[in-house]
C-alpha cells in the first residue's frame, strides 16, 4: 500500500486592519496562500474577505474554509484534518495577525505536530511582537498575559502583581483587552500603577491610524486618551 504524501499546515498572517496588502505581506506569503484550497479559520467571513482581496486564482466557491468553534473545549480533529491527512496542504488563519498567538489556532498547530504534519509559519504582521519592538521596553525578557480579569477588583490585584514582577524582574509585561473595554483598562492602569512605571500603548499597528507611545504613568495621567474601541496592545515596565 502506497503511503500518502505528507501535507503542510501553513500559518498565514492576516493584516491587522484595512491596509494595502503589499505594505504588510510579502509576495511569497500571498503566492503560497493562492495555491491553497483548504483553510482552517478563526473567522470564516474574515478569511474569505482576505482570500478575495488577494485574488485567488480559483473561484471562492471551490475553496473550503472551516471555522473554529472558539467556545468549545474539544476539537473534532477528524473533521478539520481530513484534507491534511489525505496529503492536501492547508492554511491556518487568525482574524488578524499571526495565527496561534493569542489565538485558538495553537491547538491545531500542536495536533499537526502530533500527526507528523509539517508546520510552516509565513511572514507577516504580529501585533504583539511589533508592539514590543517599538515600545523601547525590555525585549530580552518579557511575558504575555493575554486578557486580564474582567472584574475590577481582580483586575486591580492582577495589575499590582504585574507591576511588581516588571519592577523585580526588569521584565516587560504585555497584555490585551477586548476593544470595547480598552478605555476601562487604561483608566485602571493609570489609577492602580505607580507614577514612575512606564506604559506603552500600541494601537492599530501598521495602519494609517497607528499610535505607539511610551510614557510614565504620571505622563499618561496628564494626557488621557480614548481608544474608541480600537485594538490595543498594552506593555508595562
Amino acid at each position: 500500500m502506497q503511503n500518502k504524501p505528507k501535507a503542510t499546515l501553513y500559518l498565514i498572517p492576516l493584516p491587522l486592519g484595512e491596509s494595502v496588502l503589499a505594505d504588510v505581506l510579502p509576495i511569497h506569503t500571498i503566492q503560497i496562500t493562492q495555491k491553497l484550497k483548504y483553510f482552517i479559520a478563526e473567522n470564516a467571513k474574515t478569511a474569505r474577505q482576505f482570500l478575495k482581496q488577494i485574488e485567488m486564482p480559483v473561484p471562492l466557491q471551490e475553496i473550503q474554509v472551516l471555522e473554529i468553534d472558539k467556545h468549545s473545549e474539544s476539537v473534532d480533529f477528524d473533521y478539520f484534518f481530513e484534507s491534511l491527512r489525505n496529503g492536501n496542504d492547508a492554511g491556518l488563519v487568525s482574524e488578524a495577525g499571526m495565527p496561534a498567538v493569542a489565538d485558538p489556532g495553537s491547538k491545531f498547530v500542536l495536533q499537526a505536530h502530533k500527526e507528523g504534519i509539517r508546520v510552516a509559519p509565513l511572514t507577516g504582521p504580529s501585533s504583539i511582537l511589533l508592539a514590543l519592538a517599538s515600545s523601547g521596553l525590555n525585549g530580552q525578557s518579557f511575558i504575555f498575559h493575554g486578557y486580564l480579569p474582567k472584574e475590577k477588583s481582580a483586575r486591580a490585584d492582577k495589575l499590582k502583581v504585574i507591576e511588581n514582577n516588571a519592577r523585580k524582574l526588569q521584565q516587560t509585561q504585555i497584555f490585551i483587552e477586548t476593544p470595547y473595554r480598552n478605555d476601562v483598562l487604561f483608566q485602571d492602569i493609570i489609577q492602580f500603577c505607580s507614577a514612575s512605571t512606564l506604559l506603552c500603548i500600541a494601537s492599530e499597528i501598521s495602519l494609517p491610524t497607528e499610535l505607539i507611545q511610551t510614557k510614565s504613568i504620571a505622563e499618561w495621567k496628564k494626557n488621557k486618551i480614548s481608544f474608541n474601541k480600537k485594538p490595543v496592545v498594552f506593555l508595562l515596565m
